[in-house]
């Protein structure tokens, strides 16, 4: 006579039935998680930024098989100008200080003050501006999947937006 354990193993033993744990994300909310994984972390982030008068700063932290892991600082004033991210769906998630953001929809113009913890997940053709209006400097985590390879920058006209003429 067969029972339930011989025909499916020891139900206390259930790993072997499981599927492996990815290595890698591959959903929007394992990108989105992956973010915050290392946003908690501070150890992973904070003894790398620095801040650049000049330009908003940026490293490379981490890649993988189709994203990666950018960390960025912005002083006060500093901004991306108005731009979108080519073929790439994105989380940026803010690890200190406050970031505001200007996003251009089909529904119109949308603002946001973005703090520590705050999350936004964008994908092909989300068109934003993303700037430190305040007084301390900010630091922000962007994950790109697949891996950035362009951004265009648009002039915004009135009711509508348009790449910019290089």
């Amino acid at each position: 006579m067969y029972s339930d354990v011989s025909i499916a193993g020891d139900p206390l033993e259930l790993p072997h039935l499981l599927p492996p744990a990815p290595q890698h994300p591959s959903s929007v909310a394992e990108f989105a998680g992956l973010a915050r994984s290392i946003a908690a972390d501070r150890t992973q982030w904070a003894p790398q930024v620095r801040y650049d008068t000049a330009t908003r700063w940026y490293a490379r932290l981490r890649t993988g098989p189709g994203y990666e892991v950018w960390l960025l600082s912005w002083l006060p004033g500093q901004g991306s100008g108005l731009h979108d991210h080519g073929r790439s769906s994105g989380v940026l998630t803010v690890l200190d200080g406050t970031l505001h953001e200007r996003a251009l929809t089909a529904r119109g113009e949308t603002r946001r003050t973005l703090t520590p913890g705050q999350q936004r997940v964008f994908a092909p053709g989300y068109v934003h501006h993303v700037v430190n209006e305040s007084l301390e400097g900010a630091v922000s985590l962007h994950v790109y999947f697949p891996g950035l390879t362009e951004m265009t920058p648009y002039a915004c006209t009135p009711g509508a937006r348009t790449p910019a003429q290089a």
